[in-house]
């Protein structure tokens, strides 16, 4: 079987190229659509894309019923079977419009990788996402060891991520000078930050109780006067592996060096939570943690929009739409709620949640 086609490897190349330049995909949505190209041609052994017809489509789906995740051992989830079928349907959109296969694909061949309704309400289904309560991650902060420069640090960041929301991306790219512990703000240049989609703004620390400020501005007080670092050193530098006592690699301090990818901050999350007693939250779950401290806490609809700005979302309709959903416990007691007191008219409504409402349907596209 052919390891790969030296054609389908150029075409391939200039797809990629057209996702970063005109698409402005990043690395991580290309190398997603290199995934679902890589199964495609697993399961044609490598025929050329000029040679493509609209049964291996078809055939591909049936295959990829059949497939198991390479971590889990299971069958690929309808998600995942969703998003490599649309991938694939883009690709063959564009390549019907290139020079040499024009003539070969029609743009209603790409069609045949589409999946059937059902399984596609199945792909898109909202399913409830675990996250930490405040408590929660008050408890790992107050129960992680801090004697150490990497213990200082992997509490820090824990801290860090609570008070702003920043993905861990971003966090692993932050530098001294992006925070500003006397105003309680976080800088996120995008020019310097790994933000999504290379968004600059500017996040103030949220209001939450506990000792995440204390946290932070002690490692930041650390990291200045102790270790005399300065403001275009990491915030959060890597791990130094130095050899131990018995010739392995060890731990052995810090590196002046930021992380390269997020991958330690979330095994960072792992051992922290697992430390404290907790099941694993990613670091991407305090976002939703946060969200439903806002909806608790918020009081007006500008309250709110400033809640949503500070996570970084232009509209406050994304908060609502990918945070912002009522937990099923939460759900229910509401519900219930509603039935002890009545339901009232229109009339009797909270002008301000009329006037949150109002705004979420200027939003919402007709």
């Amino acid at each position: 079987m052919a390891k790969h086609n030296p054609a389908n490897e150029r075409i391939k190349r200039a797809y990629f190229i057209y996702l970063r330049e005109a698409r402005r995909r990043n690395d991580a949505s290309i190398d997603a659509v290199a995934k679902a190209l890589a199964r495609f041609e697993d399961a044609t052994a490598c025929k050329d894309f000029g040679k493509f017809h609209r049964e291996q489509a078809v055939a591909f789906k049936r295959k990829l019923d059949e497939m198991t995740a390479a971590r889990s051992g299971e069958r690929l989830s309808r998600a995942t079977v969703h998003s490599t079928l649309s991938a694939l349907r883009s690709f063959f959109i564009w390549l019907a419009d290139q020079s040499g296969y024009k003539r070969k694909i029609s743009y209603s061949d790409a069609d045949y990788f589409n999946l059937a309704e059902k399984d596609v309400r199945i792909a898109r289904a909202f399913r409830e996402k675990p996250f930490p309560t405040l408590a929660q991650v008050n408890h790992v902060l107050t129960t992680a060891p801090a004697q150490t420069d990497i213990e200082k640090r992997d509490r820090a960041l824990i801290a860090l991520i609570l008070l702003t929301g920043a993905r861990d991306g971003a966090a692993a790219s932050l530098r001294l000078k992006h925070l500003n512990i006397a105003e309680g703000r976080l800088d996120q240049d995008a020019r310097e930050v790994k933000t999504k989609f290379s968004k600059t703004f500017t996040t103030w620390f949220f209001p939450v109780e506990g000792p995440a400020r204390d946290v932070l501005a002690e490692w930041v007080a650390h990291l200045r006067d102790t270790l005399l670092w300065s403001d275009s050193d990491p915030l959060f530098p890597a791990t130094q592996m130095i050899v131990g006592p018995e010739g392995g690699f060890v731990a052995g301090g810090l590196k002046r060096e930021a992380w390269s990818t997020a991958e330690p901050i979330r095994r960072i999350f792992r051992q922290a939570f697992e430390r404290a007693g907790l099941p694993y939250f990613k670091p991407h779950s305090l976002r939703d943690t946060l969200v439903q401290f806002g909806e608790q806490t918020c009081r007006s609809p500008e309250e709110f929009k400033a809640w949503s700005q500070n996570l970084g979302h232009e509209k406050v309709m994304t908060t609502f739409s990918s945070y912002g959903a009522v937990a099923s416990h939460r759900q229910a007691s509401l519900i219930r709620g509603l039935g002890q007191r009545g339901i009232g008219a229109e009339e009797t409504m909270n002008p301000r949640l009329r006037s949150l409402l109002a705004e979420l349907a200027r939003e919402i596209p007709a």
